[in-house]
């Protein structure tokens, strides 16, 4: 076994936010009361952190930052994601994942593969003591990469739905994942935004092997579909569907995927509640058109 529960803080009845990382031995017990404790339908969702944060490093500890119920974090980034993802009752089992991803950019892109080999082992060990119960991950920034390399060497079914923040990987791998058994089973929503360019630039002059950043829409792939949160047309078929999302307030902001208010709606409905946002239906809805806008909805755009 050889993953650490580093902590685990009861958080309501029948719940308990779990903080693991990826480096340390595992006592799988703590994982199994867990999972017996939660109410049945209740998925797993699994949060993955990116770049230059590591539980080594107590100014950098992502348990104590978005990972956190409550971070203790003085810092306009220090969003928490289970509490944004209503995980602070009884709605679903959050485990916070950690992993080493200081240093330069090649470290911790070298680590974020080592990374994804420890979270396909986390993910058997959740399947092997609930196999009814879905797993759900959420990742930001190198988490993308960390997540999709969980995907080889896990059986169909193994994750349901992976939603991507501003994913700092490259679509050529991230096909490949896709290819695997895991991969095609699972439904996988990017979010992407032009506010995130300069980031998939500085990827790419590190990495000019890698070709296009999933920031750059491709061929569409079976069970994927990107969401681009900095298209009026998107937002506007996001709201029609009842999911209102603030447009981008800045124009360089890699954070802004979990940031812009009314994201955290979408994604907590995309994760516990995915009978009620088909992917089929979204992509139907985005595919469509933009209403040719009135005169009053011209006026109101101007004036944003």
């Amino acid at each position: 076994m050889l993953l650490a529960i580093a902590a685990t803080r009861c958080c309501g009845a029948g719940m308990a936010l779990l903080s693991i990382n990826s480096d340390d031995t595992f006592d799988s017990g703590a994982l199994r009361r867990a999972l017996a404790s939660l109410p049945e339908g209740a998925p797993v969702v699994v949060m993955i952190h990116g770049f230059k944060f590591s539980p080594a490093c107590r100014t950098h500890d992502p348990h104590d930052h978005i990972l956190s119920l409550r971070p203790g974090r003085a810092c306009w980034k220090a969003v928490s994601w289970p509490k944004h993802l209503h995980l602070h009752g009884a709605a679903g089992l959050a485990i916070g994942f950690g992993w080493n991803a200081r240093g330069s950019i090649w470290r911790a892109w070298r680590a974020s593969a080592r990374a994804g080999r420890r979270l396909s082992r986390l993910i058997a060990l959740v399947r092997e003591a609930a196999p009814d119960r879905s797993v759900h991950l959420v990742a930001h920034s190198l988490g993308a990469r960390v997540a999709l390399g969980a995907l080889p060497g896990l059986p169909a079914g193994a994750v349901a739905r992976i939603v991507l923040i501003s994913a700092a990987a490259f679509r050529t791998e991230a096909e490949r994942r896709m290819a695997t058994a895991a991969g095609r089973a699972a439904e996988v929503f990017s979010v992407t935004g032009r506010e995130n360019a300069v980031f998939d630039l500085l990827l790419r002059i590190a990495m000019p092997l890698g070709g296009a950043t999933l920031g750059r829409r491709g061929p569409p792939m079976a069970r994927w579909l990107d969401l681009p949160l900095d298209q009026a047309e998107s937002l506007e078929a996001l709201a029609a569907l009842g999911f209102p999302i603030a447009p981008p307030r800045v124009r360089i902001c890699h954070w802004s995927g979990y940031l812009r208010p009314g994201v955290w709606r979408l994604y907590r409905v995309l994760l516990l509640t995915p009978e009620a946002t088909p992917l089929g239906v979204l992509r139907a809805q985005l595919a469509r058109p933009a209403p040719r806008p009135t005169p009053v909805r011209a006026l109101a755009r101007v004036h944003r």
